[in-house]
């Protein structure tokens, strides 16, 4: 493999490890190069970011080398951290919040029942967002996993308690329970 696509790979490579990084060793290992080639080619980057004022560098701590941005940024990234940014919901996936917000604990099933269309999208969406949790398993056939609210739920939507959700309109609830009775009384 020439230098470029070392390069282009190196880079890649301490991209995807993160904050954990790579050693020299594991970094030979994965290109199938000698040591003494992964220092030329972290030299080169490092002059790479140096050389063209780029918003990247290379910091080695120990034996491990992490891609990071440069120190004399970081104001920059304070301030964007200090931004808020938009975390729109979509209407999917509001409808089901609202739904586990006010029947929780409750199944992916009796969510779909509720707004009667598939749900796995939204629910998806809600955990990777962390404002849902799974709260254990139902005690019926099949054993589904019950969702519930978490903290996270509460910080976004400035709540301190669940008991802070505004109340359902009554006509939602009368409306409920008329639909409970006629299913009832149909069985």
């Amino acid at each position: 493999m020439e230098l470029k696509s070392l390069k282009a790979v190196t880079e890649g490579l301490l991209f995807a490890s993160g904050e954990e990084g790579l050693s020299k060793k594991q970094l030979s290992n994965v290109l199938q190069v000698d040591e003494a080639t992964v220092q030329l080619v972290i030299d080169e980057l490092k002059y790479d970011y140096d050389d063209e004022q780029r918003g990247l560098t290379i910091m080695q701590s120990a034996d491990y080398f992490h891609l990071t941005t440069k120190p004399e940024h970081a104001s920059y990234f304070e301030r964007l951290v200090q931004t808020p940014t938009s975390s729109r919901l979509s209407q999917a996936a509001l409808e089901t919040l609202a739904i586990i917000a006010y029947k929780q604990p409750i199944t992916r099933t009796e969510i779909e029942e509720i707004r009667g269309v598939n749900s796995d999208g939204p629910v998806n969406t809600l955990l990777s967002r962390t404002l849902i949790q799974e709260a254990g398993r139902k005690e019926t056939s099949g054993r589904p996993i019950l969702f519930a609210t978490t903290k996270q739920f509460l910080t976004f939507f400035g709540l301190t308690s669940l008991e802070e959700l505004p109340p359902l309109p009554e006509e939602l609830i009368e409306d409920n329970i008329e639909e409970e009775v006629d299913l009832f009384f149909s069985k």
